[in-house]
């Protein structure tokens, strides 16, 4: 019964906002010793106590992960699908259904980091490219060992996970109470973590009459593989997982070195393009200048031609006054009598 109680106030506990933990762990402690009549003896809840209080405070990349296994579980369970479906294309050797699995991967675990992020938005805390980067590799090393998948997919993440695709995700000191099973997905994480005593009367009255020695139900689920006793599953040589990791290096290589001719050849484009826009503008420039020249040259032609009509203006009325005067004479002696 200790062992469940402090497996469900661990799972409550790691789901809570990032900065509440030391203060809801303390209060959780507290409550769990001064709890009394619960079918267990005192030393016994005060050793149950003492656990609570133990439990570490994770990483906030590890926080963030548990976020995504308390809040987002399916996120977790479609990249553990997916690591084990490369494991077996690993086992069989097929390069071709790795490089499939290796794109989908990095598509998933984009998506996934979004997930995370948004998550933890939603508990008041901002992720930092550091960090996220941090959640991408633990998220990469549950795609590549079991035992890191059952490890992320706890919700008692206390450290970020990394793994090189030929050895097996060291485990050690990753995660609170790693001899727990992991708990169901499906349960509910409220705001606050319960005292032992909130459990129904009923509840309580059947699991204290539970036989001695009955193997919860809980239990029968998966435990971490990196506390396990029983033996792995065969796993492929490390020459096999060289080989297929040299085999995906090899196709990244190839990869990035047609990505990288073909931003070449847009980089021929694009420097084509601006040298004939460059000529352009030298022949615009060109014309440009000319054409104020011919602008100023015109406005000087203006300037004469303009004074030029101004005196041809003067000098018509100049000899229309003449005239006028010559007309007004010959009038004058046609008059007079000879």
């Amino acid at each position: 019964m200790g062992e469940l109680e402090l497996a469900g106030i661990a799972a409550r506990l790691y789901a809570l906002p990032f900065d509440d933990f030391v203060a809801a762990r303390t209060a959780a402690a507290k409550e769990v010793a001064a709890a009394s009549g619960k079918g267990i003896t005192a030393t016994d809840q005060r050793s149950l106590a003492a656990d609570v209080r133990s439990l570490p405070k994770p990483s906030v990349a590890a926080w963030t992960v548990n976020m995504l296994a308390a809040r987002q579980p399916e996120t977790l369970r479609e990249l553990a699908a997916l690591g084990q479906s490369m494991r077996a294309a690993q086992s069989a050797l097929d390069a071709a259904e790795l490089r499939k699995l290796a794109q989908h991967r990095r598509q998933l675990l984009a998506a996934a980091v979004r997930d995370a992020q948004a998550v933890a938005a939603q508990q008041g805390r901002k992720i930092s490219g550091a960090i996220a980067t941090e959640v991408e590799e633990t998220l990469r090393a549950a795609t590549a060992d079991e035992g890191a998948a059952e490890a992320v997919r706890s919700g008692r993440l206390l450290r970020g996970l990394s793994a090189d695709g030929v050895d097996v995700v060291d485990l050690a000191g990753a995660v609170a109470l790693p001899s727990l099973a992991i708990p169901a997905a499906s349960v509910a994480v409220p705001s606050k973590v319960p005292s032992s005593s909130s459990a129904p009367a009923g509840a309580r009255a059947t699991k204290h009459a539970a036989p001695k020695h009955a193997v919860p139900k809980q239990a029968a689920q998966p435990r971490l593989r990196a506390v396990r006793e029983e033996s792995r599953a065969p796993a492929p040589s490390a020459l096999e997982r060289a080989r297929e990791a040299l085999d995906q290096a090899e196709q990244s290589a190839r990869e990035a070195t047609e990505e990288a001719l073909r931003y070449g050849q847009e980089l021929d484009e694009a420097r084509a393009l601006a040298a004939g826009l460059a000529e352009a503008a030298l022949t615009l420039r060109k014309q440009l200048e000319q054409t104020e020249l011919d602008l100023k040259s015109a406005r000087k032609q203006h300037e004469l031609v303009a004074a030029q009509a101004q005196r041809a203006v003067r000098a018509s009325d100049r000899a229309r006054r003449k005239e006028d005067l010559a007309r007004e004479r010959v009038l004058r002696l046609g008059n007079t009598p000879g």
